[in-house]
């Protein structure tokens, strides 16, 4: 158990990190940060003074603290529309930043579009974490989760086992899931990870897809995998389909408390992390998706995979597209 664990965002995914903290018994205290609803300049003065006076982190704060009793839990939470809620923690969750909406024609923006936005997001965030916990470890899960992650390591410049980006596991429990229905097995017996960005060029690695460690091949038939695979990579796009708003909330919220239960128990578990890479698999100074150790001290090791011929090319066209939106980032960043 921490002594105290910051999330930045109040919104879908913050409050249901906020709540499973407490249920878990992860943190002593948990502080929730979150600036809105933030007052429209063009309101009338007396609507202002009302919006001023509301807070999502503080709401959301009040509502599981008063839920404590009843799950017999001491958690302290406590919210703030600034920043001040997360002074002291030991570990913080990112969750801010400005989630894909329908365009009227029904198509949604890729997570490459809300760079611009979500770059100013970040740069008050890593400001935030720098003012009231700069030891703090870090996971990160708001996308363009590969830039927003490389833009807290360039305002922030933690040791590279402090900070991590949430996609991976997300991306490769979707992986699991859908082989797990097609297989009609248990979730539990599917062991299966994605590499690369979080984007549609993320890599689903068949080669080391397991069925109660059996080749998936002996379960399911290449064409069937490989519409497993493609909708793996459209998998976010699917749940905001259906949901009409937002993002995916829960599983992303589940995997990042996985990633985080991982360092405080010291579990040594090999997961699918966002790191940045010194060389391996033959890139360095990007945060990418790969496997890697999780323990106390963060990302312990970096674990490199034997790749087929095709999955080493989808890893490196995926690759590339980092970099490609990391490039614009660093030159958004430098107008900011």
């Amino acid at each position: 158990m921490l002594k105290k664990i910051g999330v930045i965002g109040g919104g879908y995914i913050g409050g249901v990190l906020a709540q499973e903290i407490a249920q878990r018994r992860l943190a002593r205290e948990i502080g929730l940060s979150d600036p809105a609803p933030v007052p429209n300049p063009s309101d009338p003065e007396d609507r202002q003074a009302v919006v001023k006076k509301q807070s999502v982190s503080i709401g959301k704060s009040l509502d599981i603290a008063e839920g404590l009793p009843v799950v017999s839990r001491d958690t302290k939470v406590v919210g703030s529309k600034d920043y001040s809620a997360l002074a002291g923690a030991e570990m913080v969750i990112n969750t801010a930043g400005v989630p894909r909406k329908a365009r009227p024609d029904g198509t949604f923006p890729s997570r490459e579009e809300l760079l611009a936005t979500n770059l100013k997001v970040t740069l008050d965030v890593a400001k935030g974490i720098k003012q009231h916990c700069p030891d703090a470890m870090i996971i990160s899960i708001a996308n363009p989760l590969d830039a927003i992650v490389f833009t807290l390591d360039k305002r922030l410049a933690p040791p590279k086992n402090r900070l991590m980006g949430m996609a991976g596991v997300l991306d490769s429990a979707r992986y699991r899931y859908f082989v797990a229905e097609a297989a009609s097995v248990s979730v539990e017996n599917v062991n299966a990870i994605v590499l690369g960005g979080h984007g549609d060029d993320m890599v689903p690695v068949r080669s080391s897809c397991l069925i109660a460690g059996i080749p998936v091949a002996k379960f399911l038939d290449a064409d069937t995998l490989k519409k497993i695979e493609e909708r793996t990579r459209k998998a976010g796009g699917e749940v905001v389909g259906l949901l009409g708003f937002g993002s995916a909330f829960v599983s992303p919220a589940w995997a990042a408390l996985e990633m985080a239960e991982a360092i405080i128990f010291d579990k040594r578990k090999i997961l699918p992390v966002c790191a940045k890479l010194d060389g391996e698999y033959g890139v360095k100074g990007l945060f990418v998706g790969v496997p890697c150790i999780l323990g106390k001290n963060g990302i312990e090791k970096v674990i490199e995979l034997d790749l087929t011929d095709e999955e080493k090319a989808a890893f490196a066209k995926s690759t590339a597209g980092v970099r490609k939106t990391c490039e614009e980032a660093e030159g958004m960043l430098k107008t900011l």
